[in-house]
């Protein structure tokens, strides 16, 4: 039989409900705690870079690399082959015009147009032998002819005093007909001697024409030899600075081999290279940032190679200012080509934490606190990124790379 229970015994019973109650509540309470902690990580402000955000004129670029050249360097080139015998003017020097520059062992060119002199010498003296030989077949030929006209005469009578003897009895018609047989031989004799003058003297104005036009060209090699050897001669074609000079005493050089270099060190320009998966972002006339020491120079490509050389295009920039201080000849430089800007847009300094998306997130600083925001990105150079939305000037962005906390809304700063 049931009994009811004490209130003693209820009391106990609610207590301890009670107990558990509070007890779970205490448990849930530390876990938001540390939940709510974890969601909201500090981060010193020692171990981050921030960069206000900023109206202002923003330019996409592409990277290339590139090599300060002098505007104008003359490239004195062997006209001969020769040996270099001695450098009278060190690099680095300052020549003036028709300064000689180094001296050119000459003696195998000499040599060799000694050769050429006695090779035309002899080119000559053989069409004088060829004019004498062609004159003595022609005067044979028209002598054989006169000759053969002379017995062709002289059987034109034989053949007449035989239609005599014939006709009054003394003759035979046999003997006739001989004389008449040899006499249409000479005539054919005579044709073949004259049709063979003809030809010959066809043949001699031909082969005088050859031996004439071989003399001519032996007579153009010569002069232009002549030439070069006048032009081996190294000296400076106008004022400037030898930049570089051919220093291999004893060494022989080939024919348009490099001797010296002079440069006008008064201005220059830049030679640039880049990957040929660029080739059709770049075109004559685009603008480019040329960077030294952190200034930048600005110019137009001036000039595109048409040939691609082991992936890799290269130009020449034109700078707006060639003769500035910074320039200095083989100088390794930043080239920046651009391919598109905006005027009066939102940017922010480049740093880590962009990584080329055009979407990603962002941590604008508010108050001592990082708070996580989605942006668009738009243009970009080495300097600067475009903010299409999200973000106003003046607010400040932390440029740091976020890796370890993009998965936090707010991140408290120390």
């Amino acid at each position: 039989m049931d009994r009811e229970l004490s209130d003693k015994i209820i009391q106990e019973g609610r207590n301890q409900n009670i107990f558990w109650a509070m007890l779970l509540i205490g448990i849930i309470g530390v876990g938001l705690y540390f939940f709510r902690s974890s969601l909201t990580t500090s981060l010193s402000a020692t171990k981050f870079r921030t960069a206000l955000a900023e109206a202002g004129n923003i330019e996409n670029t592409i990277t290339a690399s590139g090599e300060v050249v002098p505007e104008f360097e003359q490239v004195i080139t062997s006209s001969i082959q020769a040996a270099v015998q001695e450098v009278l003017i060190p690099v680095g020097s300052t020549v003036q015009p028709n300064q000689p520059i180094l001296v050119l062992n000459k003696e195998f060119a000499l040599l060799t147009k000694a050769k050429l002199d006695d090779e035309l010498a002899l080119k000559k003296n053989s069409i004088v032998q060829l004019k004498l030989q062609l004159d003595k077949n022609l005067y044979d030929l028209k002598i054989n002819n006169e000759i053969k006209g002379l017995r062709i005469n002289g059987l034109k009578a034989d053949l007449e005093d035989a239609k005599r003897l014939v006709t009054i009895g003394g003759g035979t018609e046999e003997a006739m007909e001989k004389v008449n047989l040899n006499l249409e031989i000479a005539q054919l004799e005579k044709k073949q001697l004259e049709n063979d003058l003809a030809y010959k003297q066809q043949a001699v104005t031909s082969d005088l024409k050859e031996v004439e036009l071989q003399l001519a060209i032996q007579s153009k090699d010569l002069k232009e030899f002549s030439r070069k050897l006048e032009q081996a001669e190294v000296v400076a074609s106008r004022e400037g600075v030898l930049t570089w000079v051919n220093e291999n005493v004893g060494t022989t050089v080939n024919e348009g081999e490099a001797l010296a270099k002079i440069a006008d060190l008064a201005s220059f320009r830049v030679e640039g290279a880049i990957s040929d998966i660029y080739g059709e972002k770049i075109h004559i006339g685009q603008a480019a940032i040329i960077r030294i020491n952190e200034q930048d120079l600005r110019g137009l490509i001036s000039n595109i190679k048409p040939t691609v050389a082991d992936g890799v295009i290269q130009f020449v920039v034109q700078l707006q200012q060639p003769n500035h201080e910074l320039l200095r000849p083989n100088l390794t430089v930043e080239v920046f080509l651009i391919t598109k800007s905006r005027n009066n847009t939102i940017r922010v300094a480049n740093g880590p934490i962009f990584k080329g998306r055009k979407q990603q997130m962002i941590y604008v600083v508010e108050n001592g606190i990082a708070k996580r925001r989605e942006v668009k990105i738009g243009l970009s150079n080495f300097d600067y990124v475009e903010i299409l939305d999200n973000l106003k000037a003046g607010e400040e962005v932390i440029i740091t790379d976020m890796k370890d906390y993009v998965h936090l809304e707010e991140v408290f700063i120390e």
